[in-house]
């Protein structure tokens, strides 16, 4: 099944979603700010990304900019950052069994469809 990782204040988020929903395909929402990831989950997440943690981080959030911009950071510590203020995750993130997009740009999520 689909899962999509959305927050619905972004507006390539709600993109994202009217996206998955034109496909007529069964998916679930995972609104990831109000049930944030593991640390398991978001470890998967990211292997299934085939990316680096700070691959996934929006690096222009001000959470990002006051506290870690500049820092020599370990994967572990960027997830961590990532687990204390899922706001700097990237969005939304599209997962179809062991494939998964950020869904920026749009044309993303037809990758792994």
């Amino acid at each position: 099944m689909i899962t999509i990782y959305h927050n619905p204040r972004c507006s390539k988020s709600r993109e994202g979603l009217c996206e998955i929903e034109s496909l007529n395909q069964p998916f679930k929402v995972r609104k990831y700010l109000d049930e944030p990831f593991t640390k398991v989950e978001l470890e998967e997440v990211i292997k299934k990304l085939n990316i680096h943690p700070i691959e996934l981080v929006r690096t222009k959030e001000s959470i990002w900019i006051e506290n870690y911009k500049g820092k020599e950071l370990s994967d572990l510590q960027i997830i961590q950052a990532m687990l204390e203020n899922p706001k700097l995750i990237e969005r939304p993130i599209i997962v179809n069994g062991n494939n998964a997009v950020i869904g920026r740009p749009i044309e993303n999520i037809n990758k792994i469809i």
